[in-house]
């Protein structure tokens, strides 16, 4: 399973294995890793799950599409790194994916 290290805005550092086929959101619920709620289920409705992703790995990833980069514009604190979780499905390739976690999610 690859593993997914969460930091929280105080500092506070989670480092999980996340199952395939999961999203950084869903591992962050599963883990009970404080600052993400996931108050849509995933359905990228309330961006709830907003992460920065760290350095290199956010040019791994598909770019936000047209949803996510709106429900981005309602997330608090967003970044040139911001990203929804439940939008960032764990694969293989994302063994060691750092995300850090807002202040507050709204």
């Amino acid at each position: 399973m690859p593993m997914v290290t969460y930091i929280e805005s105080g500092g506070r550092v989670h480092q999980v294995d996340v199952p395939l086929g999961l999203s950084v959101m869903e591992g962050a619920l599963r883990f009970a890793i404080p600052g993400i709620e996931g108050d849509c289920g995933g359905a990228g409705a309330c961006a709830t799950c907003h992460v920065y992703v760290e350095g290199a790995w956010g040019e791994r990833l598909a770019p936000p599409d047209a949803l996510e980069t709106a429900m981005l514009a309602t997330a608090f604190d967003t970044r040139l790194n911001s990203r929804l979780g439940c939008q960032i499905e764990v694969d293989e390739t994302l063994d060691g994916l750092v995300v850090r976690l807002p202040e507050r999610q709204y």
